[in-house]
This record gives C-alpha cells, sequence and structure tokens, in this order.
C-alpha cells in the first residue's frame, strides 16, 4: 500500500502529510487542528508556536479520556457479557 500525500492548511500554512489514510481523513483532522488553534487563538494572544503545542496538548487529554472511557466502556461489556453467560447456564 502506498502512502497518500495530502496538502492541507492549517493556521495559514500549507502542509503535505504522507499518510496511509484516505485524502478525505487527512483533511477532518487539518481541519479539526485548524478550528482548534483558531478558537484557542480568538482566546489568547499567543504565537503560533504556542497555540500548537496548547492544541496538542487538548487532543491528547480528549484523546486520553477517550481511552480511559473506550476502556471502561469495555470492561463493562465484559462484565455483562459474563452475567449472560452466567444466566444462559442457568436456563
Amino acid at each position: 500500500m502506498q502512502k497518500i500525500r495530502t496538502t492541507v492548511q492549517i493556521a495559514g500554512k500549507d502542509y503535505t502529510i504522507a499518510s496511509y489514510d484516505s485524502e478525505e481523513y487527512v483533511n477532518r483532522v487539518a481541519a479539526h487542528v485548524n478550528r482548534s488553534m483558531e478558537e484557542l487563538a480568538a482566546a489568547t494572544k499567543l504565537p503560533t508556536a504556542q497555540l500548537a503545542v496548547l492544541a496538542a496538548v487538548n487532543a491528547t487529554d480528549d484523546m486520553l479520556k477517550s481511552r480511559d472511557e473506550n476502556r471502561r466502556l469495555r470492561q463493562r461489556i465484559e462484565a455483562l457479557e459474563a452475567r449472560l453467560e452466567g444466566a444462559d447456564g442457568n436456563a
């Protein structure tokens, strides 16, 4: 499989991203990053480099919270499946 090169614009600058993901997906990711940086720029007077770091921190926070929630839900599903299997054995 060959990488797809996609040019996106983030914070007014063009970036070419090589990825195995589709161009549509890369554009979605870039749009999210751009939107995040625009929101931070509107709320602060930080230089672009600091906005990028803050956007990365916020994105990582969201990702880790999502992973924790995913893990919690998987454990809940496993517990419910175990209960169902136990109930099936009692039928």
